[in-house]
Order: structure tokens, then sequence, then C-alpha cells
């Protein structure tokens, strides 16, 4: 099974947010196990924000271990749709485009999608498999 990964979750592992580090690591393992992982430009891009040198970035999400897919244009269309309604309800411009389109890829594709940040994609994407710290705890031994 194929699994998107939200940009949070790989912020957590890079920045090493001692609150979220090991959800995410393990979240991001179990994926591993279950097969791909994908990202895609929009959650390239967020991640690389805090990075001067594309070779570090790359370094961080090697080729091996993330497999890189484009947006699809369904995907897109659906991203904007949903943004729309979002903002027609009176959503705040705080929620910006990038969490629709990831949401969205994850819909058409029919990927899970691992995130600590669900209140969106869970209410414009209902569809989509969400794997966050609610519906997947880690269990103490």
């Amino acid at each position: 099974m194929t699994t998107l990964i939200d940009t949070n979750v790989l912020v957590d592992l890079a920045v090493r947010d001692e609150d979220w580090m090991e959800w995410s690591r393990t979240q991001l393992l179990l994926a591993m196990t279950r097969g791909n992982v994908v990202i895609n430009q929009i959650i390239y891009s967020e991640f690389s924000y805090r990075y001067d040198d594309l070779d570090e970035v790359e370094a961080l999400l090697p080729r091996s271990e993330f497999v890189r897919e484009s947006l699809p244009w369904t995907a897109a269309f659906a991203a904007a749709y949903a943004f729309r309604r979002y903002r027609a309800a009176g959503g705040r411009r705080e929620r910006m485009l990038p969490d629709f389109l990831i949401g969205a890829h994850a819909a058409i594709r029919g990927y899970p999608l691992v995130t600590r940040d669900p209140a969106g994609y869970r209410s414009y994407f209902p569809t989509v498999d969400l794997i966050t710290p609610e519906t997947h705890p880690l269990t103490r031994t």
C-alpha cells in the first residue's frame, strides 16, 4: 500500500521535535513496511523552506525512501474546489491552498495520509484514510 506523508511529519523528524518525533518516526517506519512512501512537490517545497542547500534536502528525503509523485491534474481541480468551499463557508486565509493540494492528492489516488493536522483533511476530503495521533496513538508497554 502506498502512503502519502504530510509535511509536518517530516519536519518533526528533521527538527527532532521532542513532542512529536517518536510518533512521526513510528508512523513513517510503519508506512515504509506497508509499501511506498510518497511525497509531492508541495510537500517537498514546504519541507525545503528551512534549508539553503538542495543537496541537504535531498539527503534528508532520499529518493530510495521517498517516492516523488507529481500532483494529478484532477487533484489540482479537487483542491481548488474544496478550497473555494472552505472560503465560502467563512474559512480564514490561515489555512492555505497547499493543505488542500495535499489532501486532494491523497483523495484522488486513494492513499492514506500520515498527518498530525487532520482537521481540514477530515472536513474536505472525508474519503481519505487519515493516520493521526488520535487514530493511531503510540502504545506504551
